[in-house]
């Protein structure tokens, strides 16, 4: 076996070095010699040091290839510190003992020639036979360009994923990073199955949520179909639209995501008004046959705007809708009423209120498409507006020539203020029992009255000159409690029944207004469906938001989205959750919603306005006519022929509405006259029995079962 020159070399450096270990130290003590071994063994211990932290392998190899630095310098040290060459001679048998270790172990020359020395007796390598390369479809050159050819690489390295071939690479304009691929299927005829963002994203070291997979058309030139694929990888614009998203952006991703407020929506374009104060945001569904279906709230948070119902409205229609983002609560403003805006047009349509985007709200005062008046439903809760607006209505009703009665269950400032303006005004149960028994028997008396023309009767023709009477409207306030009154409440469910059936006819409209719409509190359902096919009816504050919507959709063909009404408008300022940890109180800064309702139009959507202000504390003569309007002197005399026209205030007379006790009956609370029905002067209806026949009430209600009860008990 040949020894290496390095490995010679070596040898010889240990056998020189030993005895100037072993001398050095005990002859001259101070001499460089062992100010060098000893530098050069910190630095082997430095060596130690760096190999033991290092993660790298071999780290052992590194500690033996620094170990006869360290060693020598030990030694030299030893020999420094013994008396003389030490006991037994044992400097030099140290140093002997060193360099007989470094001729034999020799870890500089061995150890970092591990991989470089020739085995000198190993046989010569043998040429292994190649392994034959996988055919692979030939791919023809087709001349693609540089971005082509280094993808179709980085795809190949890949492996191919779900056997596709890159056809084409097309950068994004102004991305470094975006771009397009479109893949076709390796083999002819196949569908590319298998093949997801994950696997595309793989290659180019992306993330998956950056990769989006698309279908490609059948377009001249380029075959399509389940065979090719494109797609997207736009991890640059991705990193944009996360950070500085665009409107159209912002919407697709916050709003009409599948988990967003208004789901498979798209937005159209967003503008702003400055002057108003608002940012409106326009919609439509991606889908043409789908309804949008939105979570105001959701919409709010996904556009960053505050969640807030006196600012952030919704408008659906058909397929489109419309946000409104208002700096301010819109409705908090004042619109004053003036006779401009309620004097009718020949349709009979004048503007009642604005709604939140400043549009004129239109209500009638008679029916022009019907060719009949107009019934009236006003419902709300005490000081939600109803009065106010029984004013504005009023007005426009007498401003078109018509005339107005109001009763009310009890008496009140507003309400007498416009008595001083129409025919006729009273402010208790049997006043509204007695108008609206007058208005009943007006209807045979309108039958008939013959016209001028051709003296014969007809039905009310609104707007023709040739009509020998006005329009009447009778409103009855507080009805709801009007028809649970205990002597008359009967009386006025039963005529206002029927004048809602037959009234339109003879130009006679009925206006009720309460607090619910519904039938166990006084409205019938032949009523309420009366009066919601001849009314705009408009719901103020119910009290609640979901009392508001019910009452709404009881008056609704159609379950459409009714907007709220809260109990003040307020701005949501600062956080609540500051607050509650600073211990402050919520700020007190809201407004009231009176005025504010909710009409249903003629095709039964839903809008919020606030209806035009009649100030009580001025004079009302402004919006009024100068003169009042009143009936005809043929309607007043027939109506006094029959009894019913008086002063409705006077108490009620002997015999108005049900026959006086005969004298022996023993009845002194006089409970049986109350369930004999109407009669009187010809008046009414003519609910009671027949002339001369015995008193036998007729039961019909468990109300009427109770008061025939005590009536065989008095007996």
């Amino acid at each position: 076996m040949t020894t290496p020159r390095s490995v010679a070399l070596e040898r010889l450096a240990y056998t020189l070095a030993a005895p100037v270990l072993a001398v050095a130290p005990n002859l001259y003590p101070d001499s460089p010699v062992n100010q060098v071994v000893q530098l050069a063994g910190a630095a082997g211990i430095g060596g130690w040091i760096l190999a033991a932290k290092s993660d790298e392998p071999g780290a052992g190899r590194k500690i033996l290839r620094w170990s006869p630095l360290v060693l020598a310098a030990a030694i030299d040290v030893t020999a420094g510190h013994t008396t003389g060459w030490g006991p037994y001679w044992m400097d030099g048998l140290l140093a002997a003992g060193w360099a007989a270790a470094g001729y034999l172990v020799m870890p500089f020359s061995r150890h970092a020639r591990r991989r470089h020395r020739p085995a000198l007796a190993a046989p010569a390598p043998q040429l292994a036979p190649a392994e034959a390369p996988e055919p692979v479809a030939a791919v023809p050159d087709d001349g693609a360009d540089l971005l082509t050819r280094e993808v179709r690489m980085m795809w190949e390295q890949a492996g191919m994923p779900a056997r596709t071939h890159v056809v084409k690479a097309t950068r994004h304009p102004g991305m470094r990073h975006d771009m397009t691929i479109l893949l076709r299927a390796s083999e002819q005829g196949r569908p590319i199955t298998g093949l997801s963002e994950t696997a595309v994203a793989a290659p180019f070291a992306v993330p998956a949520s950056d990769v989006v997979l698309m279908d490609v058309a059948i377009q001249p030139g380029r075959q399509g179909g389940p065979g090719w694929m494109e797609a997207r990888i736009t991890p640059d614009a991705n990193q944009r639209r996360r950070t500085k998203p665009t409107d159209q952006e912002r919407w697709t991703d916050k709003v009409g995501s599948p988990k967003g407020g208004a789901p498979g929506s798209e937005l159209v374009h967003k503008t702003r008004d400055d002057v108003r104060g608002v940012t409106f945001y326009r919609a439509k569904m991606a889908d043409a046959t789908t309804t949008p279906r939105i979570d105001l709230a959701k919409v709010c948070r996904g556009l960053k705007l505050p969640e807030d119902d006196s600012c952030v409205f919704v408008l659906i229609d058909g397929t489109e809708f419309l946000i409104s983002a208002f700096d301010k609560p819109p409705l908090s403003a004042i619109f004053p009423a003036t006779r401009k805006l309620l004097t009718p047009d020949a349709k009979g349509m004048y503007v009642c209120g604005f709604t939140i985007t400043g549009q004129p709200v239109k209500n009638m005062v008679f029916q022009h498409d019907k060719n009949a008046a107009a019934h009236g439903l006003i419902l709300g809760v005490s000081r939600s507006g109803k009065t106010q607006f029984f004013a504005i209505n009023m007005a426009a009703q007498s401003l078109d020539g018509q005339v107005v009665w109001l009763s009310t269950v009890r008496k009140d400032e507003k309400t007498s203020t416009l008595g001083r303006y129409i025919d006729r005004q009273g402010s208790n149960a049997l006043w509204m029992a007695r108008s609206l028994r007058a208005a009943k028997a007006l209807c045979e008396i309108r039958a008939e009255m013959p016209w001028p023309h051709d003296g014969q009767p007809h039905d009310y023709k609104p707007g023709d000159s040739r009509c020998p009477y006005r329009q009447l409207n009778v409103y009855a306030d507080e009805f709801m409690t009007a028809a649970q009154d205990g002597d008359f409440g009967e009386f006025i469910q039963k005529d206002g029944d029927d004048l809602t059936v037959t009234g339109l006819k003879y130009g006679i409209g009925f206006n009720p207004a309460g607090q619910s719409p519904f039938a166990h509190n006084g409205f019938s359902t032949e009523m309420k469906d009366n009066l919601r096919q001849n009314s705009r009816p408009t719901i103020f504050n119910m009290g609640s938001p979901g009392a508001t919507r019910k009452a709404a959709e009881g008056t609704m063909e159609n379950a459409y989205d009714v907007p709220t009404i809260p109990a003040r408008y307020s701005r949501n300022e600062g956080s609540a959750i500051e607050r509650a940890m600073k211990g402050e109180a919520d700020p007190e800064n809201g407004v009231s919603t009176g005025g504010v309702a909710v009409m249903v139009l003629d095709n039964g959507r839903a809008v919020l306005m606030r209806s035009l202000y009649a100030d009580f504390d001025t004079d009302l003569a402004d919006l009024f006519p100068d003169e009042v309007n009143r009936l005809t002197d043929h309607e007043v005399s027939e109506l006094e022929k029959r009894g019913l026209w008086f002063d409705w205030n006077e108490p009620m007379r002997p015999g108005e509405f049900w026959p006086e006790p005969k004298e022996g009956d023993g009845d002194d609370d006089g409970g049986s006259r109350r369930r004999g029905g109407g009669g009187g002067k010809g008046g009414g209806g003519k609910r009671g029995p027949k002339s001369g026949s015995s008193r036998e009430p007729q039961i019909a209600s468990p109300r009427q079962a109770l008061e025939a009860i005590k009536s065989l008990n008095n007996a």
